[in-house]
C-alpha cells in the first residue's frame, strides 16, 4: 500500500514518476495482482488518472480493463471503476467542458480521440456482447456506468455499434429492459441511449416499437406531466420521432395500436396561457411535430387518409384548432400548431370541411379562415407565420372543390356583403397592396382556388373590381395585367404572372378573355424579346410561359390572335429559339428547385419567396406541350386534330365494347347463379333417391323373410293364411309403386325427347344465325369462328346422343336384369332428373328466344355479329355443362346397376348357402325352379284374386 501512497499524493523520497509511468505501474498491478482487493485499489486510481491522462490511460490501460470485465463478474465494484474508467477514456463530453474556451482543431482532437479508443474497444464484437450481458446486473454501480458507456460507443461509431447489437441475441430486448427500471437515472439515461441506437437504423426501430416501446414512452409522458413535464419528457418525444419518422411500419402499427387517441391530452393546455416555460414550448413543439410526422405529405396516401381520419374522430384535430383560436399562445407553437392543422386537413373532405366551419371567439365570431388571411396579409406579422397561414390556406384547398367554390364565391356580386370581411375581400385587397410579400402571398392563395377547377376560373372572370370613384369597374384579369404593365417589384409580378397562368392554363374561355385585350399581347412579347438583367429573366420566362399558354389552349376564336398567328408573331419579334430559352430559364431557377421539393412554403427570407409548390408542376407540365406547339406547322396541326379525332372514335368503339363485355358479365353471373341452385337441387335429390334406396332395401329384406318363412310354416292352414296375406300385401304395394315408377320413367322418357329435338332446333337456327351472317359479313376471320362453332355444336350433339343411346342401353339392361326393387330405384331416380331437365328445358327455351333475337339483328353492324358470337359461346359453354352432367349421371346409374348386381348375387349366395345347410340339416329343400314356379303359381291366383275383386 505504500505504493498506492506514493501515487495518490503521498510523500515519497527521490523524484515524482510521470503519468505515463504511474499509469504503467498501475496497469501491471491490475495483471499481475491476485488479491481482488489490489485489483479493485489499481482500477479505481486508473480511473481518478483517466480524465487527465486519457490518452496514457486508453493506450496502455483498454485491454486491462475489458479483462477485468471478462473475470471480475462476481465483483460490482470492480466492474464498475472499469466502466467508469472506459467512460471516462472514450466519451467527448467532458472534453467538450473543457475545451469551450479553446480552438476547434484542439476539439477535434479530442473527438477524434474519442472515436479513436471506441474503434479499439469495438474492434471485437463480443466486446460489446459483453456490455451488454453487463446491463443485465441490476446493481446501480454496474448498470448505470454500463448504460453511459454504450451511450458514448454510439455516438462516436453508432452505425458499427448498431450492427453489432442488431445482430447480438436479445439485445434490442436488454436495452428496452432500462425503461422498466425504477431507478429515474438509469431511465433517463436509458431513453438517451435508445435515443442513439434508434438513429437512422429502420430495423432496430421496428424492434423497438414490437418490443411495447409506445406503451412504455406514452406511459412515461403521462407520468411526468405530459406538455407541463420536464426534459424527461422531450427525452421520450425525441425517441418517438426517431421511431415514426420515415417509418412507415412503425407509423402503421403507432395508428393500429390507438395511440393516436392518447396524444389528445397533451394539447388541452388550459385556458390561462400565460406563462409558457421554455420546456413546455419545447415539448409541445415536439408533439406537434408527433403529429406531423402521421400526416406528412410524403407517407403514402392511404396512411396519411387514416391517420387524418383518426384524429378527426378522437377530437384530437378539435383540440388543435382551440389552441389555434386561443389567446396568449406564444408565436412559434401558434405558427407549429398552424402547420400541423395544415396537414390534418389536406386532401381530407372532412377535415376540410369541419376546418371551415371553425369560428374565432371573436364579437361577431369570424371564421377562422378570415382571421387567419388577415394575418397573411398583414405586414406587420411574422415572416414565419405568414408563411404557416398560407400552407394551411393551400392545405385546406388541397383537392377541395367545394372550399375553391366558397371562397371564389365571396367575390362575386351576388355574394358580396358591405358589413362584414370575406376571405375573397382580403385576397383582393393583398393582391394590390403596397406591400410584395402580400402580393406574392394573395397571388399564390388565389391561384390554389382556381387550381384543377375549370367552373371557378370561369366564374372569376364575372369579378368587377372598382378601382376609383368616378371610374367604370374593371374585371380582376384586367386590373392584374394593368398592375404588371406599372412594373412593379420583381415578387408582386412572379405572384401575379403565376396566378395568371394557372387562371387561363386549361380555360379557353380565359384565354379569349385574356387575349380580347389588345394590349397583353403587346406588352408580353416587348418585356419577352428585352434583353434585361438577372432578376428580370426570371419575369421574362414567365412571361413566355404565359403567351405559350394562350397558343396551346386557344381556341382561335379571335381572328386577330389565333395559334397560327400569334405563333407568327413569336417568329418575327421575338424567335422562336430565344422563346424556347426564355422559357427555359424558369425551370433552371435556383429557387424552383427549391420550391418543387415539398409542399410547404418554407423560405429563408421574404426575399426568395419567388415559386409555388404547386406552380412547379404546372410548369413541368406545360414546358414540353407549349415548346412542341411554338414549333409546329399548321399541316402538322391538322394532321394532330385527325389524329384526337379518330382516337374519339377510338374510345367509343372501345366503351361500346366495355359496355358488351360488362354485358356479358352480367349474364354470366347469372347462369352461376342457375348452376349453384342447380347444384344445391341436386344434392336434395341425392338425398331423397338415398333414403328410396334405403326404404326398397327393407322392403327387399322383408320380402326374402316371408319367402323363407313361405318355405318352413307349412303346420296350419290359419297360420299360412295370415303369412299368404301379409306376403300378398306387400307384394301388392311393390307392384304399385314400380307402376308408377314405370310411367313416370315413360313420362321422363318423352320429355327428353323433346329435349333433345328442341337442342337440335336450336342448333340448326344457329347454324343458319351464323351462316347468313358469315354471308353478309367481309371479315373471313369470322366466318372461320362460325364453323369451328359449329363443328363444336355438331360434336356435342353427337356425344349428347350417343349418351343417349348408353342410357337407354343400360334402362334396357336394369330391367331385364334386376328384381323387382331396381325398376322402383330407376323411376325415383328418372322423376328426379325429370324435374332438372324441366328447368333445363326452361333456360334452354330462354337462350333459344335470345339467340333468335340476336340473330335477327346480326347482320347490322360488326359490334352486334360479335355479340351474337359471344352468345353462342355461352350456348355451347350450357351444352358442355350438360354433357358434362349427363356423363355423370350415366356414371352415377352405371354405379348404382353395378350396386344392385353386387347386392343380387350375394343375396343368391346366401340364400345358397342356407339351402346347403338345411340340406346337411335333413331337411327337405325346394329347387329353385320350383319355388320360381311356385311363386309364379302364387302371382297368377292373386292377379285371378284382383281381377275378380
Amino acid at each position: 500500500m505504500n505504493f498506492f501512497r506514493g501515487v495518490m499524493g503521498g510523500q515519497a523520497a527521490g523524484p515524482q514518476p510521470s503519468g505515463a509511468e504511474t499509469i504503467q505501474k498501475l496497469c501491471d498491478r491490475v495483471a499481475s495482482s491476485t488479491l481482488l482487493e489490489d485489483r479493485r485499489d489499481a482500477v479505481r486510481a486508473l480511473k481518478s488518472l483517466s480524465k487527465k491522462y486519457r490518452m496514457e490511460v486508453g493506450t496502455q490501460a483498454m485491454d486491462h480493463l475489458i479483462n477485468i470485465l471478462q473475470t471480475d463478474r462476481s465483483d460490482s465494484e470492480i466492474l464498475g471503476y472499469a466502466l467508469d474508467t472506459l467512460y471516462n477514456i472514450i466519451c467527448n463530453d467532458e472534453e467538450e467542458e473543457q475545451d469551450e474556451s479553446e480552438d476547434e482543431n484542439a476539439q477535434k482532437q479530442a473527438d477524434d480521440l474519442g472515436v479513436q479508443f471506441t474503434d479499439t474497444f469495438i474492434q471485437d464484437p463480443e466486446h460489446v456482447t459483453l456490455l451488454l450481458t453487463l446491463l443485465e446486473e441490476f446493481d446501480f454501480h454496474v448498470r448505470w456506468p454500463g448504460v453511459k458507456l454504450l451511450t458514448a460507443l454510439l455516438k462516436n461509431q453508432g452505425v458499427q455499434v448498431q450492427g453489432i447489437i442488431l445482430v447480438s441475441p436479445m439485445g434490442v430486448s436488454r436495452l428496452m429492459d432500462l425503461l422498466a427500471d425504477s431507478r429515474e437515472v438509469i431511465r433517463n439515461d436509458g431513453l438517451l441511449l435508445l435515443q442513439q441506437l434508434t438513429k437512422s437504423n429502420a430495423a432496430i426501430q421496428k424492434i423497438v416499437a414490437f418490443e411495447n416501446a409506445f406503451e412504455r414512452l406514452l406511459d412515461i409522458i403521462t407520468e411526468e406531466g405530459s406538455s407541463d413535464g420536464g426534459i424527461v419528457v422531450e427525452d421520450c418525444l425525441l425517441l418517438l420521432l426517431n421511431l415514426l419518422k420515415n417509418n412507415s411500419s412503425n407509423q402503421n402499427f403507432f395508428k393500429e395500436g390507438s395511440y393516436i387517441q392518447r396524444m389528445k391530452p397533451w394539447f388541452e393546455v388550459g385556458d390561462d396561457n400565460s406563462g409558457w416555460s421554455a420546456q413546455k414550448v419545447t415539448n409541445l413543439h415536439l408533439m406537434l411535430q408527433l403529429v406531423r410526422v402521421m400526416v406528412s405529405p410524403v407517407n403514402s396516401p392511404g396512411a396519411t387518409a387514416s391517420c387524418q381520419k383518426s384524429m378527426y374522430q378522437c377530437g384530437l384535430l378539435q383540440q388543435l384548432c382551440t389552441i389555434l383560436m386561443a389567446t396568449g399562445v406564444p408565436a412559434d407553437i401558434l405558427t407549429e400548431t398552424i402547420n400541423t392543422v395544415s396537414e390534418v386537413i389536406r386532401g381530407s373532405q372532412v377535415n376540410q370541411d369541419y376546418f371551415a366551419s371553425v369560428n374565432a371567439p371573436s364579437n361577431p365570431p369570424r371564421p377562422a379562415i378570415v382571421v387567419l388571411l388577415m394575418s397573411m396579409v398583414n405586414e406587420r406579422q411574422p415572416f414565419v407565420l405568414r408563411c404557416a397561414v398560407l400552407y394551411c390556406f393551400q392545405c385546406f384547398l388541397y383537392k377541395n372543390q367545394k372550399g375553391q367554390g366558397e371562397i371564389v364565391a365571396t367575390l362575386l356580386p351576388s355574394t358580396i356583403d358591405a358589413n362584414s370581411i370575406s376571405a375573397g375581400q382580403l385576397l383582393c385587397g393583398g393582391l394590390f397592396s403596397a406591400d410584395s410579400l402580400s402580393n406574392w402571398c394573395a397571388a399564390v392563395a388565389l391561384a390554389h382556388a382556381l387550381q384543377d377547377n375549370l367552373t371557378q376560373k370561369e366564374q372569376l372572370l364575372r369579378v368587377q373590381l372598382a378601382t376609383s370613384l368616378g371610374k367604370p369597374p374593371v374585371s380582376l384579369l384586367q386590373q392584374c395585367t394593368n398592375i404588371l404593365s406599372q412594373g412593379s417589384k420583381v415578387q408582386t409580378r412572379v405572384g401575379l404572372l403565376m396566378l395568371l397562368c394557372t387562371w387561363i392554363s386549361n380555360c379557353p374561355i380565359a384565354v379569349t378573355h385574356f387575349l380580347h385585350n389588345q394590349e397583353n399581347v403587346p406588352f408580353l412579347t416587348a418585356q419577352i424579346s428585352e434583353n434585361l438583367g438577372e432578376d428580370e429573366r426570371l419575369v421574362q420566362g414567365l412571361c413566355a410561359l404565359l403567351l405559350g399558354i394562350c397558343i396551346y389552349y386557344n381556341d382561335n376564336s379571335l381572328e386577330n390572335y389565333t395559334k397560327e398567328k400569334l405563333k407568327q408573331l413569336i417568329e418575327k419579334r421575338i424567335g422562336k429559339e430565344n422563346f424556347v430559352e426564355k422559357l427555359g430559364f424558369i425551370t433552371k431557377h435556383e429557387l424552383y428547385s427549391r420550391a418543387a421539393q415539398k409542399p410547404q412554403p418554407v423560405f429563408p427570407s421574404p426575399e426568395q419567396m419567388l415559386f409555388d409548390h404547386e406552380f412547379t408542376k404546372l410548369v413541368k407540365e406545360l414546358e414540353g406541350m407549349i415548346t412542341k406547339a411554338v414549333h409546329k406547322s399548321s399541316e402538322e396541326e391538322k394532321k394532330e386534330e385527325e389524329v384526337k379525332k379518330t382516337l374519339e372514335q377510338h374510345d367509343n368503339i372501345v366503351t361500346q365494347y366495355k359496355e358488351l363485355i360488362r354485358e356479358q358479365d352480367a349474364q354470366i353471373q347469372e347462369l352461376k347463379e342457375q348452376v349453384s341452385s342447380m347444384a344445391s337441387q341436386t344434392e336434395q335429390m341425392q338425398t331423397t333417391i338415398t333414403q328410396q334406396v334405403s326404404q326398397i332395401q327393407q322392403h327387399k329384406d322383408q320380402y326374402n323373410i316371408l319367402k323363407l318363412k313361405l318355405g318352413k310354416d307349412n303346420q296350419s292352414q290359419g297360420d299360412g293364411s295370415q303369412m299368404n296375406g301379409l306376403q300378398t300385401e306387400e307384394l301388392t304395394q311393390l307392384r304399385e309403386e314400380m307402376e308408377e315408377l314405370r310411367k313416370q320413367h315413360t313420362l321422363l322418357q318423352s320429355q327428353l325427347g323433346d329435349k333433345d329435338a328442341l337442342i337440335n332446333t336450336l342448333r340448326s337456327e344457329m347454324s343458319q344465325t351464323a351462316e347468313g351472317s358469315a354471308a353478309g359479313s367481309d371479315n373471313t376471320e369470322l366466318l372461320k369462328e362460325l364453323e369451328a362453332l359449329r363443328s363444336q355444336v355438331q360434336s356435342q350433339s353427337a356425344e349428347i346422343n350417343q349418351m343417349k343411346t348408353e342410357r337407354q342401353e343400360l334402362l334396357r339392361r336394369a330391367e331385364a336384369g334386376s328384381s323387382d326393387a331396381a325398376p322402383s330405384s330407376d323411376g325415383s331416380l328418372d322423376a328426379a332428373k325429370m324435374a332438372e331437365l324441366e328447368s333445363r328445358l326452361a333456360a334452354l327455351t330462354t337462350d333459344t328466344e335470345r339467340l333468335k333475337g340476336e340473330a335477327k339483328s346480326s347482320s347490322e353492324s360488326r359490334a352486334e355479329l360479335e355479340q351474337q358470337l359471344a352468345s353462342v359461346n355461352s350456348t355451347v359453354a350450357i351444352l358442355q355443362t350438360e354433357k358434362a352432367k349427363l356423363q355423370t349421371e350415366v356414371q352415377e346409374s352405371k354405379k348404382e346397376q353395378d350396386d344392385l348386381l353386387m347386392l343380387l348375387a350375394d343375396q343368391d349366395q346366401k340364400i345358397h348357402s342356407l339351402k346347403q345347410k338345411l340340406k346337411e340339416l335333413g331337411e327337405t329343400v325346394d329347387d329353385e325352379d320350383d319355388l320360381d314356379a311356385r311363386d309364379q303359381t302364387d302371382d297368377d291366383e292373386e292377379e285371378e284374386d284382383d281381377d275378380e275383386d
